[in-house]
């Protein structure tokens, strides 16, 4: 685990569209509340009524197309407010704080899926987080055939969920470089596995990031 300044510990899932964040987060907000584990469960883009407003315009198509950098942009733009007026407070209150997505979703889909330069996104990094970095990261890692079937099965799919099968190869070895390069923050789990496997394997996970810091 990385180590942040607060009493609080910050914990993020990532993954490529399909893997089951939503669902594993559901999952751990209700495990934990059952534990009595003051615990703050958020999502990225959004969090806040502005950051979600921000969310909306990504995640809907636009007849005038998004330009990688642009995309870029408003994602640090949602996510400075989301740190500001959630995250930061919940970490001083000295609560878990859950988030699905993070800065490492614009390494992998802005940076390896968009081709942004990995230096670019470093430098918003740097400005918006002021070194605030996840505890602890959970990557839902599964083939891309998987997640693929799993969104096609969705009423409705997103901007996001309507790319290329290429562009999440891409965002998927990114996420696989990033959690290679840091192994003391990430935790990589099989999310191609039984719903009960997964999340008995995600409460062991988080029981000894909470134990780490204890």
């Amino acid at each position: 685990m990385s180590e942040n300044k607060y009493p609080g510990i910050f914990v993020t899932l990532e993954g490529i569209e399909g893997v089951g964040k939503t669902t594993s987060m559901r999952f751990l907000a209700e495990y934990l509340h059952q534990h009595d584990v003051p615990v703050l469960i958020t999502r990225e883009p959004g969090g806040t009524p502005l950051a979600d407003d921000i969310r909306h315009f990504l995640l809907n198509e636009h007849d005038e197309e998004v330009q990688p950098e642009t995309e870029l942009l408003l994602m640090f733009a949602a996510r400075a407010q989301h740190i500001a007026k959630v995250i930061r407070p919940a970490l001083q209150a000295g609560k878990l704080v859950i988030c699905d997505r993070f800065t490492d979703t614009s390494y992998a889909y802005q940076g390896a899926g968009r081709g942004i330069e990995k230096s670019k996104i470093k430098a918003l990094e740097d400005v918006v987080q002021d070194g605030l970095k996840p505890d602890l990261t959970i990557l839902l890692d599964a083939p891309i055939e998987v997640g693929l079937s799993r969104i096609q099965k969705r009423e409705k799919t997103d901007r996001f969920e309507s790319e290329t099968k290429n562009f999440f190869v891409k965002c998927r070895q990114g996420y696989l470089e990033l959690a290679a390069a840091e192994p003391e923050r990430f935790v990589t789990v099989n999310a191609d596995q039984s719903l009960e496997s997964l999340q008995k394997e995600l409460v062991g996970i988080l029981a000894s990031a909470i134990k780490q810091v204890a």
